[in-house]
């Protein structure tokens, strides 16, 4: 079942590009993925079949491997589950099937941290036109695609629509603070590391990603706030895969993403049919499927499983 939006009967909290949420309590929210899809920062008119539980699902998936070291907002990414605990969702559990996820609330950082193992994309771009990356100087020499070594912690501004910026460290910390920014850059550091690790094991670079975090107050058993990873997690949305027996640096890499759109659309953009901004050009079929095979394709060589709509890895 494809989803261009949802309506459910909660109290919506806030719309996304591509997730929609509810509030469930004071203490819960949930999240649903959609099957919205957006490049550049647009979203796009047409919907990807699949994509809502792919997202939501690897999402899972990648929590549990995380687990214990790093704590996050997923209580259930189980749609029997979560019916069961919200009742009101009784008769949307076929439409929520995959592509819910019930989560604890936090205070969201206004940063998206993201982590950039290899020179590419808009990091590209920036480097071959000024040599730096956020306004900060880089080595010189580099290689589009080229390894960073170590990665580079590239934080960013969140925008729910329009373009995100890139910011430096120093700007980061005048937003959330010099302590919360180095807990924000540690934890997506370990994040990346992490994440790369396992997914080597299964023959993908992870190039870059980008992570979300929370603040959850503090209680009687935890003093302090504690900072939990919220959001999506090395999805084919928020990273960039690609395949390790192919790499080869020193040009583009072909890519287990979303890269069969953003290859039409940077036509689009060179052919002069489409300036970057709203509103997108129409998706032709053959480009929805294309993007549809790689979100199913990366969940299956990630997790070893088809993608199972109700959830149950």
């Amino acid at each position: 079942m494809l989803m261009e939006t949802s309506s459910l009967p909660l109290k919506a909290f806030r719309r996304g590009k591509v997730r929609d949420v509810y509030e469930v309590d004071a203490e819960r929210l949930l999240l649903v993925a959609t099957d919205r899809v957006s490049a550049f920062d647009v979203v796009m008119n047409e919907t990807i079949p699949h994509k809502g539980a792919v997202l939501t699902q690897i999402t899972a998936w990648w929590l549990r491997q995380l687990e214990p070291t790093i704590k996050h907002h997923m209580l259930s990414a189980n749609t029997s589950e979560i019916v069961r605990d919200v009742p009101a969702l009784r008769d949307h559990e076929q439409e929520l099937a995959g592509r819910a996820m019930l989560c604890r609330r936090s205070n969201v950082f206004p940063i998206e941290c993201v982590v950039r193992g290899y020179l590419s994309g808009s990091a590209w771009k920036e480097y071959r036109e000024s040599g730096t990356l956020a306004g900060e100087r880089l080595a010189s020499g580099l290689r589009e695609s080229d390894p960073l070594d170590p990665p580079i912690f590239s934080p960013a501004t969140k925008a729910d629509e329009g373009h995100d910026e890139n910011i430096t460290i120093d700007r980061m910390r005048s937003v959330v603070g010099k302590v919360a920014a180095d807990e924000l850059e540690r934890l997506s550091r370990a994040i990346y590391e992490s994440g790369r690790r396992i997914a080597g094991e299964r023959g993908i670079i992870i190039a870059d990603t980008k992570f979300e975090f929370g603040s959850v107050d503090a209680t009687g058993r935890n003093p302090q706030p504690t900072v939990i990873l919220v959001d999506e997690v090395l999805t084919p949305d928020s990273s960039r895969f690609w395949p390790a027996d192919r790499y080869e640096p020193g040009h583009a890499q072909p890519s287990f993403d979303k890269q069969p759109l953003r290859d039409y659309l940077d036509a689009e953009k060179r052919a002069g049919r489409w300036d970057g901004n709203y509103p997108p050009p129409p998706l032709p079929q053959d480009v929805i499927d294309a993007t549809s095979a790689r979100y199913l394709d990366i969940y299956r060589r990630l997790t070893g499983h088809t993608l199972d709509p109700n959830g149950t890895i």
